[in-house]
């Protein structure tokens, strides 16, 4: 078995600002949510993914691989929006296994609010802040490594 490569100074500066940035971007994007519009980061992501269909539902399973989440984690999360009345649950006719996510009237109101504050926030924290070359170079380098994630994942 051959010795694992030390990361140099370069990959550990890009690799650890990576995951600070990101942590980060996160923890302050749920505190500004939350301050603003009551939704935490999760909740914004349900809703969001949910607003982007025309009758604002999705099936669970859909929507989990939207978020990339795991079962238990999108399913907790719905549990939680029900009970604040912000999506519901409706069944599925096709299979009596699943489930329907769908926006509530309260759930479009809440993302329809929150969507204007949400996007003015990620444009002055981080899109005003890369020139259009680096956001290129970025979109460019997130597809790459998705691309090698789901290469890993077919190897799995």
């Amino acid at each position: 078995m051959t010795e694992p490569q030390r990361l140099n100074e370069r990959e550990r500066r890009a690799w650890y600002g990576f995951l600070t940035m990101q942590e980060d971007l996160r923890r302050h994007m749920n505190r500004q949510l939350l301050r603003d519009t009551g939704l935490s980061l999760a909740d914004y992501a349900v809703l969001s993914g949910l607003s982007q269909h025309p009758d604002g539902s999705m099936r669970m399973f859909e929507l989990r691989e939207l978020l990339r989440w795991e079962k238990t984690r999108v399913t907790h999360q719905i549990s939680r929006m029900t009970s604040r009345g912000l999506v519901e649950r409706r069944p599925c006719s096709e299979d009596s296994r699943g489930s329907y996510v769908a926006l509530t009237e309260e759930g479009r109101e809440a993302i329809t609010k929150a969507a204007d504050l949400h996007i003015d926030f990620v444009r002055r924290v981080f899109l005003d802040a890369a020139s259009p070359r680096q956001l290129d170079a970025l979109a460019v380098l997130s597809e790459t490594v998705l691309g090698n994630l789901e290469e890993e994942d077919t190897n799995d």
